[in-house]
């Protein structure tokens, strides 16, 4: 969560100041988890066996290659969601792209860490940020002809188009400020920071949600 602040800085300017953070990481689902996992040298990073691998599909002539690295950052609970919170469906959540899900859950506890309640903020709010290729559509709903059937295209797009990801965070917590996709590939979560503190100091917003989601999918690789 990103502010300008009413005051003046020393070139007579105004000033923008960072009010609220959260984040879902390897090892930590807290800042204050992992900042001390930080300060203690804390190894996040996942190492998986051979036998793991090969359960999940990996090919064992891939495993004994010297290049393959039998470890990722695996991030834990990706299947959990409190769908009901956000006023969706548990169908509706079935098919919603774990990156949606868990952005949508950072932006509202990046608000209550700025204890901004969007209902009595007198100020438009914006979103940037993004989300990464989708393995779930890939590896999980494309398989399901029967599921997608019910469904429709135009509802496993809302729920797996990354372009849909800001807006839905928008929506869902009625935010009134512009809302954009960023996608710049590892540099997402800058370049929305970045222009979401433009978005501040040309008076687009008063306030600024700005990050990004990225889960690899299956977790379970190396």
């Amino acid at each position: 969560m990103v502010e300008r602040e009413p005051r003046a800085d020393d070139d007579g300017g105004e000033t923008i100041a960072v009010v609220g953070m959260n984040l879902r990481v390897p090892g930590a689902h807290t800042l204050e988890q992992f900042w001390e996992n930080l300060r203690s040298g804390v190894e996040s990073t996942t190492f998986f066996s051979d036998e793991q691998l090969l359960a999940v599909g990996v090919p064992a002539a891939d495993l004994g290659k010297a290049e393959y690295v039998k470890a990722c950052g695996a991030l834990e609970g990706i299947d959990l969601f409190d769908g009901e919170f956000f006023g969706i469906t548990p169908r509706e959540a079935e098919i919603l792209d774990p990156q949606h899900r868990i952005f949508l859950e950072c932006a509202w506890k990046a608000l209550e860490h700025a204890a901004c309640d969007p209902e009595r903020y007198d100020g438009r709010i914006a979103v940037y940020g993004g989300v990464g290729l989708n393995g779930y559509l890939i590896n999980n709903l494309l398989g399901h002809r029967e599921l997608l059937e019910i469904m429709g295209g135009w509802q496993l797009s809302l729920g797996n188009d990354k372009d849909f990801a800001p807006t839905r965070v928008s929506y869902k917590l009625n935010l009134q400020g512009p809302s954009i996709c960023v996608n710049t590939a590892c540099s997402t979560s800058l370049v929305a920071t970045v222009l979401g503190c433009q978005s501040l100091l040309s008076y687009q917003c008063d306030m600024v949600l700005a990050g990004g989601c990225s889960i690899h999918l299956p977790p379970v690789r190396g």
